[in-house]
């Protein structure tokens, strides 16, 4: 039988990169689930859509396929109509459209087989924004990681910057915030955590800390 565990928590509390980390030391599959909504964002973004505009994306959702796959090094990559857009997706304004699209049931529900049978057919370790409530919520390890917004919004705004991009603190700050109350307050699968999670904050630690943490956590429930 595969064993699941769900990582779930708001934008910028390590959940991708801790995720990543464990699951490579664990030996299972990484599923990063809000690059799936990333990709749905980035479709209707290159349409000319708003995220919110249901009627005009949920058709576009028979338009496209969205996969995940694997490259040599066991790295996760995302495609759009066949197209890697795993760098794509990762810019605020996509953050903000993945958000968006997320709220649409049509999005969630389009997305929900494929999460489901990822998990069904391997150990997997899936992260998100309702993984142990919707998606999962059987597996068998629930997370809720978290961190202050200020200390979310830096770390994104270092990775941006090691980028190249140029962005503001105070603009990614305004950001995270703006996406906590979206997440938080739309009406399906809104972001909470699972009356069975097990809560951890990582504010204030670096990644190596917060990685150890959680997979001794994770060993330690296995």
């Amino acid at each position: 039988m595969a064993t699941a565990i769900a990582i779930d928590g708001p934008a910028g509390a390590g959940k991708s990169t801790i995720a990543r980390y464990a699951a490579k030391t664990l030996g299972f599959i990484y599923v990063d689930t809000g690059a799936l909504y990333r990709a749905i964002g980035l479709a209707a973004q290159r349409r000319g859509y708003a995220g919110d505009d249901q009627a005009a994306v949920v058709p576009m959702l028979s338009e496209i396929k969205v996969e995940l796959a694997f490259n040599e090094a066991h790295e996760q990559i995302v495609l759009l109509d066949g197209e890697d857009v795993s760098g794509l997706i990762r810019t605020p304004e996509i953050s903000m459209m993945a958000s968006a699209v997320s709220a649409i049931p049509e999005v969630r529900a389009y997305l929900l087989d494929l999460q489901r049978d990822m998990a069904h057919r391997n150990n997997v370790i899936m992260d998100g924004r309702d993984i142990g409530t919707v998606v999962l919520p059987d597996a068998q390890i629930k997370i809720f990681l978290s961190a202050s917004p200020e200390c979310r919004a830096r770390r994104r705004y270092d990775e941006l910057i090691e980028k190249g991009m140029d962005v503001k603190y105070e603009d990614i700050l305004n950001d995270v915030i703006a996406r906590d109350y979206a997440d938080s307050h739309r009406d399906i699968a809104p972001l909470k955590p699972a009356d069975d999670a097990i809560m951890v904050d990582t504010s204030g630690e670096d990644l190596e800390t917060s990685v150890n943490k959680l997979v001794d956590l994770m060993r330690s429930r296995l």
